[in-house]
């Protein structure tokens, strides 16, 4: 929990005490329903906490905004976030239904509002969205694939509505084809060696009417 309030000092009480119960709620359900492996689970706030908020680091959601997280897998980087940002809407998809039941009991676990949690793929997804955020579930032209027809028409903050995607390694030949893609590297905020080949892509969808 250190690690957290390292980066992000700011957190309400309530936010400290969410942030807190996270490790509790993961090492209880990740022992009736693996999603995270278990050397993982110990370092939880540095692998899997603290790279979600990674995202936060290049964008403040805006109250009223609604993010959809693709291939949540056990709720990153959809929960972290939803703990951030509790006036923002989350809606965090997985086709594994063993996943998503981990999700609603740790966002139930933690009293989020801000999330809904449910067994889909993204493709069947009807909503549009502000952003779209996930943890390197599939390579980037597959994901755009996914998502492209899922963004809002009007941008309501600084980074025109998109994909905010956390990705390790060298991107450049998965990259290559998108011309306004920025990367943002996650070890000029966090200075653990687990960040060293960290990055947030960035990735503005044009709106499809």
């Amino acid at each position: 929990m250190e690690l957290i309030l390292k980066y992000f000092p700011d957190l309400t009480p309530l936010q400290v005490e969410q942030f807190t119960k996270l490790y509790d709620l993961y090492t209880d359900w990740n022992s009736k329903i693996n999603v995270i492996s278990r050397k993982d689970i110990d370092e939880l706030y540095s692998r899997h906490v603290l790279h979600s908020l990674g995202i936060a680091k290049i964008i403040e959601f805006q109250p009223g905004a609604s993010i959809l997280d693709v291939g949540t897998g056990g709720g990153f980087p959809g929960i972290p976030l939803a703990i951030l940002f509790p006036e923002t809407q989350f809606y965090l998809i997985d086709i594994i239904a063993k996943k998503i039941k981990v999700v609603q009991e740790v966002a139930n676990g933690l009293g989020l509002k801000n999330v809904k949690a449910e067994q889909k793929r993204a493709e069947l997804v009807k909503e549009e969205f502000d952003f779209i955020v996930s943890r390197a579930v599939t390579n980037m032209p597959d994901f755009v694939k996914w998502t492209k027809d899922k963004t809002k028409k009007n941008s309501v903050h600084e980074l025109k509505n998109g994909i905010l995607y956390l990705k390790g390694g060298d991107l450049t030949e998965e990259l290559a084809a998108y011309k306004t893609v920025q990367l943002y590297n996650l070890p000029d905020f966090f200075e653990e060696d687990f960040f060293e080949t960290k990055k947030v892509v960035y990735l503005p969808l044009k709106y499809k009417s």
